[in-house]
């Protein structure tokens, strides 16, 4: 019934369909927005919270209930946010961080130890880019706040880079290659000339291929996927850009945000950002992005921190309530980011109601590293293809990764399964589907 006013169906090998009446179900706000693209966004920070003041009361399961201690700075976005608690990342804890940011990324476990790991699979990102990632003149974009550390890979020791300077943000998004809608596309020889050379070279590649190992192979191919993209990027750039009205050049952002007094400008890093990220989405630039507004294992100093936030994790006393005020800190980063995306007008709705934005971390409780109670936020309009407002609550600690098969099916991606071993699903999470 998602999205259709009929129903269809097979009877003696002939296709059929019953009329269906107006319903409710098909006056939601998102179907306003119908005919723009569905985008898929992964918000990150790291070293996790303090799980009693993120979780809501036990009373406030389903659509009747109340934002915590922590997630307060959400209350504007609320009819737009599912909270999903008590869930747990199923991989063995054996690299601090780092095992729960690649459980909750790739759905697996990271291969290696401490002194050398790399992820089995492609993460979360890469596998929805697959399927809707290839109109777009970027597949998919990894940038971040305050980290230089990627959440994304294509597969084994194949991480795609970050690009968390806001300058060199602009430059690659919005710089010389850049052209708004009602203009042509680049009509610049060197970029036919760009092709011809990798034209020319495929075939010594090929024989090259035929010589080289199994662990040869597996770095050609991975390098040959960059020379594929820059060549569709390049066929992008070529064509008259889409005509969309909310689409236009931000304004460029300082060349430096240098630390004050030690302390990263997180606010004003996140708000240029934000700003631009919203805007390379409006103008269908990408619909995939990983945003790390801060690495795990991250010790920056917070505005009114004593110490840095990992220490802090290990070291504050008690309730840990500067541990908690950065956790509140995260989150009001994550309502600015929301709003830059509800800013923007997209047909009768905005920006955000054609996303799906996942928000976590790589742990729960930072102190004890541990991977149950992971904090999970599922925001934006999801095409109504997701349950909004609600907050869903497990109490047996279940597989984090049938919600996340949900979000890639959400995505209208027919994935059979998600996950390895301990972690492998086939269902998803039934209680956010619509």
């Amino acid at each position: 019934m998602k999205r259709r006013q009929f129903l269809r169906g097979l009877s003696r090998g002939a296709l059929v369909t019953v009329a269906l009446p107006t319903l409710e179900l098909f006056s939601r706000p998102a179907f306003a927005s119908e005919g723009f693209p569905h985008r898929f966004l992964y918000w990150y920070w790291g070293n996790g919270n303090r799980p009693e003041l993120w979780t809501p009361s036990s009373e406030g399961v389903g659509e009747e209930w109340s934002l915590s201690e922590s997630l307060l700075p959400l209350q504007a976005f609320k009819e737009k946010l599912s909270v999903i608690t008590g869930m747990s990342i199923k991989v063995p804890n054996i690299l601090p961080h780092n095992s729960g940011l690649v459980g909750i990324a790739t759905g697996q476990a990271a291969v290696g130890d401490e002194s050398a790991w790399t992820v089995a699979a492609p993460s979360i990102d890469q596998i929805i880019a697959e399927e809707i990632g290839r109109e777009t003149v970027y597949r998919s974009i990894t940038s971040g706040c305050a980290s230089d550390s990627s959440l994304s890979w294509n597969g084994p020791n194949s991480r795609n880079p970050v690009e968390g300077d806001p300058y060199e943000f602009y430059q690659k998004l919005f710089g010389d290659t850049f052209r708004e809608p009602g203009s042509e596309g680049i009509v610049d020889p060197r970029l036919g000339y760009r092709r011809s050379v990798l034209d020319s070279v495929m075939e010594d590649i090929a024989q090259l291929n035929g010589r080289l190992g199994a662990a040869d192979k597996i770095r050609l191919e991975q390098h040959l996927e960059g020379v594929r993209e820059l060549e569709l990027r390049l066929a992008r750039l070529q064509e008259d850009p889409p005509a969309l009205e909310s689409c236009m050049r931000p304004e460029q952002p300082n060349v430096e945000y240098p630390d004050i007094d030690s302390r990263p400008q997180f606010v004003a890093r996140n708000e240029v950002m934000s700003q631009m990220i919203a805007m390379a989405l409006a103008c269908d630039q990408t619909r995939i992005l990983t945003y790390n507004y801060t690495n795990g294992l991250n010790n920056h100093l917070f505005p009114n921190a004593t110490d840095g936030h990992h220490n802090l994790t290990h070291h504050e006393p008690g309730e840990q309530p500067e541990v908690a005020m950065i956790t509140h800190h995260c989150m009001e980063a994550f309502a600015h980011f929301l709003g830059a995306l509800e800013a923007i007008p997209e047909g009768d709705g905005t920006l955000l109601d054609n996303c799906t934005i996942m928000c976590t971390s790589e742990v729960s409780e930072g102190r004890t590293h541990s991977l149950d109670e992971i904090p999970l936020l599922i925001a934006g309009g999801t095409q109504n293809t997701l349950v909004r407002n609600q907050h869903y609550r497990s109490y047996t600690q279940d597989n984090v990764n049938t919600a996340l098969l949900s979000i890639i099916r959400s995505m209208g991606i027919n994935k059979a399964s998600h996950g390895d071993g301990d972690s492998y699903v086939e269902q998803g999470l039934s209680a956010i589907e619509i």
